[in-house]
Order: C-alpha cells, then sequence, then structure tokens
C-alpha cells in the first residue's frame, strides 16, 4: 500500500496578474520518481518551492506525512526531511566546496569541524568528487557544480535523525550541460534513489527527454497552470493526450501555443 508523503490539495498560485498553478492537485508516494513536465512558464519550478516551504500558496492546502503545514519550511518544519538542487547550482561562490557542502552543519549543529570535514568527505565521495573539498565553485565545470549541489542537498546531521533528507527535490537538474554530462548527473539520480538508502523519493523537474525517461517512473505534464495528464513514464509514446504527444515530438502544431 502505497503511503503519501507529500500532497497538495487544490494549490493555487499568482505572481502579480500572472496566475501560475491554478488549483492543482499533486501527490508525492514514498519510493516515487516523479517527473513534472511541460512547456516554459507553466509553474514547475513553483510547485516545487511550494513543496519545499521555500514560497506560500495564494491557496489550497500541502500535507506533509498527513500533517497539514501552514506557513513557509522555517515557520512550521517538516516531519520528514526535504531537500532541493537548484537548476544553478546556487552555490556560494566565495565558500570552498566543503564550506558549501557542509553549511548547514557548520551554521545549526554543534558538531566539531573535523567531523563536518568527515561528513563532507563522505557526500562528495558519493557524488563522485573525492578530493575536491578545497577547490571554488570556480574552478568546477557546469556538472560538477551540479554534483556538489547534490552532496550538499544530501546533507544531515547524524546526531539528528529528522535532519536527513526523506524527499529530494531536482529542479532542472541536467539543464545546460553536454549529452555526457548530462548523462552522469542521471546516472548519479538513480544511484542515490536506488543504492544509497538517502532520498529514495524525489520529484525532479526538466525538458531534457533523456532526464525524463532515464530519471522518472510516474510523469505529471503542466500546462496552463493546470495537471493536464498524469501517468507512467513508458505511456508517454502510446497516450492519445494531444499535449503530450506535441510537448514529446517538439511540433509547434498543436494545442500548445507557441510563444515567439
Amino acid at each position: 500500500m502505497t503511503e503519501a508523503l507529500i500532497e497538495l490539495k487544490g494549490v493555487s498560485k499568482s505572481f502579480d496578474s500572472n496566475k501560475v498553478l491554478d488549483n492543482v492537485d499533486l501527490t508525492i508516494n514514498r519510493g516515487e520518481a516523479l517527473g513534472i513536465i511541460g512547456p516554459s512558464g507553466t509553474g514547475k519550478s513553483t510547485i516545487l518551492r511550494i513543496i519545499a516551504g521555500l514560497i506560500e500558496p495564494d491557496a489550497g492546502e500541502i500535507y506533509v506525512q498527513g500533517s497539514q503545514r501552514v506557513g513557509l519550511i522555517e515557520d512550521y518544519g517538516n516531519p520528514i526531511g526535504i531537500g532541493m538542487v537548484f537548476q544553478q547550482a546556487a552555490l556560494f561562490d566565495s565558500l570552498t566546496v566543503e564550506e558549501n557542502v557542509g553549511f548547514s552543519l557548520y551554521q545549526k549543529s554543534t558538531l566539531s569541524r573535523s567531523r563536518i570535514r568527515e561528513l563532507v568527505n563522505q557526500k562528495l565521495e558519493m557524488v563522485g568528487l573525492s578530493g575536491t573539498g578545497d577547490r571554488y565553485p570556480a574552478e568546477l565545470s557546469g556538472g560538477m557544480r551540479k554534483r556538489v549541489s547534490f552532496a550538499r542537498a544530501i546533507m544531515s546531521n547524524p546526531d539528528d535523525p529528522k535532519d536527513t533528507p526523506e524527499v529530494l527535490l531536482y529542479d532542472e537538474p541536467t539543464a545546460g550541460l553536454d549529452p555526457i554530462a548530462s548523462t552522469v548527473i542521471e546516472d548519479l539520480i538513480g544511484q542515490l534513489h536506488c543504492t544509497t538508502g538517502i532520498c529514495n523519493t524525489y520529484a525532479i523537474v526538466t525538458h531534457q527527454h533523456s532526464t525524463i525517461r532515464r530519471t522518472s517512473r510516474k510523469i505529471v505534464f503542466l500546462y496552463e497552470g493546470k495537471v493536464q495528464w498524469q501517468g507512467k513514464v513508458s505511456e508517454i509514446d502510446t497516450t492519445d493526450n494531444p499535449l503530450i504527444r506535441q510537448f514529446i515530438s517538439g511540433s509547434v502544431e498543436g494545442p500548445i501555443h507557441v510563444v515567439g
């Protein structure tokens, strides 16, 4: 029996006069690999930020493991850990890789510096970046910076079990990467999901076909602020839904309005 870790019910969000999300229902179950796809500007990244508790919806309800969350993450907290990998990695340029990955522990924990360094090295090894702790983001390739952001997202305090991320949110993790670097990131997502016991539930926003197919099992398609279709990733090639067919084929002909 599936367990709903995160539920959005009737969630709406506008920025000025632009209604980005319109009465959206969405569920992330334990152990699920959920892909959130759709044209640009349809609220995909906004959904991730609402799930992460970084922004509030204008209307609707958010439930985390059955408990309603009201306010931002810093106001309410969560019964489960939620980590987020941002599209541009969002690293601090003035800090080393080690200081970026261990940032939350340096700021909030009582762990010694040597213990934090040990934990950082463990996470860097998991993402294939052993020995890079003393380097700065500017010295890394785009793919390496993405992997550093992965290591930071899965960092946890061993003295606080509630601090371990159980759900990971990826916002365009392969955007701007070449096909080989994208494959490395896609493989890393699968590795973290299947073999490490960390973050075995995740949602990923992406436009790239290879990332959709290699990292997701279930797909939610957003368009004009609404969930227009959802199903297994294997069904995207056989569905009769015209929105999905146009999106996957990349055709300019169809119900999706082409800007410009």
